[in-house]
């Protein structure tokens, strides 16, 4: 039924429709559901060439066992929000951000810290707090953040008390669209020196000053429009005071 848990029908149906080469936003729309509900089935099952319906299907059904003895507690009133923002707003907005950074090509763990950093309003976490936002155990919030620190995704630092505290914030973009040109600048020199070895004009050595010439314009665009959007849009803003501004829910 549209609204409540994907059936094995469901499942059957999205397989088939991945193997038809639709979109998440088709296969979601034949079956009555959020696009964000499609997405994150598949990529929690494998992806789009990995996902098996009856697999599917089955994990889901142990992963239902396993929260229902749980179910008492987390349907208990959720913690007050600031700023007059609706709890159970803020958790489906979560959900969907988690499931954008997992079509990203982030896993789901990982995917699931850093929406959760993002949807802060300090932009930093320790890790109890994050073990104890996402209900899972410490040792996978430091895997978390270890796979997410290594691609810059976020940052450490100490607070007053000497505690280890993840952030995020707009320096990070930019540090990894500079490290996305640098890439890009390598995988050109890369290619213009298969062009030397493959011998000029020939048409795999063309098709390589085409890639190099490609990355070129975009390496340096990126690194361009990144400086540029630093200075504009990076201003400090006035923060609005707890419960005083709009619902941003």
């Amino acid at each position: 039924m549209p609204g409540g848990r994907l059936t094995q029908q469901d499942r059957q149906q999205i397989a088939l429709g991945l193997a038809d080469g639709l979109a998440y936003a088709e296969i979601a729309r034949r079956l009555g559901r959020p696009t964000s509900t499609i997405t994150r089935e598949v990529m929690r099952n494998g992806g789009p060439t990995g996902y098996r319906p009856d697999l599917a299907h089955h994990t889901a059904q142990q992963r239902t066992h396993r929260r229902r003895p749980a179910s008492s507690s987390r349907d208990a009133e959720p913690a007050p929000q600031p700023h007059g923002r609706d709890a159970e707003a803020v958790r489906e907005y979560r959900e969907s951000l988690t499931t954008v950074f997992m079509t990203s090509g982030l896993p789901r763990m990982m995917a699931r810290v850093l929406g959760c950093l993002y949807t802060t309003d300090s932009g930093s976490l320790n890790a109890a707090e994050l073990a104890r936002q996402l209900q899972v155990s410490p040792a996978s919030v430091s895997k978390a953040i270890t796979f997410l620190e290594s691609m810059d995704l976020v940052r450490r630092e100490r607070d007053e008390r000497r505690r280890e505290r993840y952030v995020v914030d707009n320096d990070l973009w930019y540090q990894s669209m500079v490290r996305s040109a640098q890439h890009n600048a390598q995988l050109s020199e890369t290619a213009r020196r298969g062009v030397a070895i493959l011998g000029s004009g020939t048409p795999a050595a063309i098709r390589l000053e085409n890639t190099a010439r490609f990355l070129d314009f975009v390496g340096e665009s990126l690194a361009r429009a990144a400086e540029q959007a630093r200075e504009v849009l990076y201003t400090q803003l006035e923060p609005v005071p707890d419960g005083t501004g709009p619902d941003h829910g």
